[in-house]
């Protein structure tokens, strides 16, 4: 089973830290001071309601429809995850139509080619983007460690094991104390 991160709504504040850190993971250095509205692209989003807030995250699901749909296999597992690798992404959007949870994005980055060591051009390049469950950071996600009411968690097949053991338990319980039709 692959993990995925899951948010509670009802502890979440709508505060954005998440965005920030996961920004702030993914650029290489710790100085807010550093983030523009051009380079402010996190791998997940907050959707704000009139009552409720909740970060919208890649499942990384089992069988993944970004991963299916994909022309050049840019979606592929790794770890226990779904990775976007960006030199296949051609930035196609095939994936953001795909995406049944809205987890996926693309944007675009600056690009520069080189041939024989002479820059022959400069402009963009456009790319997939997604949650990859910070697999190369040692502390794990780093949405999970910041969120400040602890709404966020990553779930994975132990996880999930439990969830099911105490629903199950929970509707014996129901079952035993209610009176039958």
């Amino acid at each position: 089973m692959n993990r995925f991160i899951v948010a509670e709504p009802k502890k979440c504040i709508g505060c954005r830290t998440c965005e920030v850190a996961c920004v702030l993971a993914h650029s290489g250095t710790a100085d807010v001071g550093s983030l523009s509205p051009t380079s402010f692209a996190p791998r997940l989003r907050v959707i704000k309601g009139l009552s409720i807030s909740t970060p919208v995250t890649c499942r990384h699901c089992e069988d993944a429809p970004c991963a299916n749909v994909c022309p050049n296999g840019a979606i592929v597992y790794s770890q226990n995850t779904v990775q976007v690798l960006q030199e296949r992404c051609v930035g196609c959007k095939t994936c953001m139509v795909a995406c049944p949870f809205g987890a996926m994005d693309v944007i675009t980055v600056p690009a520069t080619k080189t041939f024989n060591g002479v820059t022959v051009a400069n402009g963009t390049k456009a790319e997939a983007h997604k949650c990859d469950l910070c697999v190369d950071r040692a502390a794990g996600p780093a949405c999970v460690t910041v969120c400040p009411t602890k709404a966020l968690h990553v779930v994975d097949r132990a996880a999930m094991e439990q969830t099911l053991r105490k629903r199950q338990e929970r509707a014996a319980l129901e079952a035993e104390n209610s009176p039958l039709i």
